[in-house]
C-alpha cells in the first residue's frame, strides 16, 4: 500500500487546539459559512487554507464544546443596572407658592385681628342744607378722625323723631386718617319742625356728636 498523498485532506471532524482563554465567547456558525476545499485539477481535494481567528471582531471556533460555550453565554445573567434617579418632587414645588401665599394672608389677618387697632381721635357732624324745603332730603355727614391704623368702627345713628339705625360698621384701612359716615333723612308734608341727627361711635371708643337743622314747608 502506497503512502497517502500529502494533498489528501482529512474531512473528518477536526478538534481545534485548546486556545488560551482570551475572554471571547464562542459563536456557532451555520454550514453555509464553512468554506469546503475545492478539488485540484487531478480530482484530489486540496487542504483548506487556515482561517483567521478573528473576522471583523468575531471569534470563529470549531469543534466540540462550541455549543456548550454558546449556551453558557446565552444563559449568563446580565449585570443589574442601577435604578433610575427619582424625579424631583414636582408636586412639592408646584404647591409651594400657593402655600406660601396662604401663610402670608393668614399672617396678615392675624396681625390685623391681634395687632394694635384703630383709635378714634374725634368726631364731628354736619348737615346740608341747614333749612330743608318742602319734601326735601337732608344729607347728614359724620367725619371721624383716626390715628391711621387699620381697624373697624362700629356706630349707630339716632334721629329726633325717635327712630334709630341698627349697629353699623365701617372698615378703616392703614394710613386712612378719616372715615365719613352718611345719613340721608327725607321729610314730607306741610309744617315747620326742628330736627336733630346724632351719631354714636360704639367702638373702639365711645363718642357722640350731632347736628341740628330745620324743616320748613309753609
Amino acid at each position: 500500500m502506497s503512502a497517502p498523498d500529502d494533498r489528501t485532506a482529512d474531512l473528518g471532524p477536526r478538534r481545534a487546539e485548546p486556545a488560551e482563554d482570551t475572554g471571547y465567547s464562542a459563536t456557532v456558525l451555520g454550514s453555509h459559512w464553512i468554506q469546503r476545499p475545492a478539488p485540484d485539477a487531478d480530482g484530489t481535494l486540496a487542504a483548506p487554507a487556515p482561517r483567521p481567528d478573528r473576522v471583523e471582531d468575531t471569534v470563529l471556533r470549531f469543534g466540540p464544546g462550541v455549543t456548550a460555550a454558546v449556551a453558557q453565554r446565552t444563559h449568563r445573567t446580565l449585570p443589574a443596572l442601577p435604578p433610575p434617579a427619582a424625579p424631583a418632587p414636582r408636586r412639592l414645588r408646584r404647591h409651594a407658592l400657593p402655600a406660601l401665599v396662604l401663610l402670608c394672608v393668614l399672617a396678615f389677618l392675624a396681625w390685623q385681628r391681634l395687632g394694635p387697632s384703630v383709635e378714634v381721635r374725634s368726631v364731628a357732624v354736619t348737615v346740608r342744607p341747614a333749612v330743608l324745603p318742602c319734601d326735601g332730603t337732608a344729607d347728614v355727614v359724620a367725619v371721624v378722625a383716626t390715628d391711621g391704623r387699620p381697624g373697624t368702627l362700629t356706630y349707630r345713628w339716632t334721629r329726633s323723631d325717635g327712630t334709630a339705625s341698627g349697629v353699623l360698621r365701617e372698615v378703616v384701612a392703614r394710613d386712612q386718617r378719616q372715615a365719613r359716615l352718611t345719613l340721608r333723612w327725607t321729610f314730607e308734608g306741610q309744617g315747620r319742625r326742628p330736627a336733630v341727627a346724632e351719631v354714636e361711635i360704639l367702638s373702639p371708643a365711645r363718642l357722640k356728636a350731632n347736628a341740628r337743622f330745620t324743616y320748613d314747608c309753609g
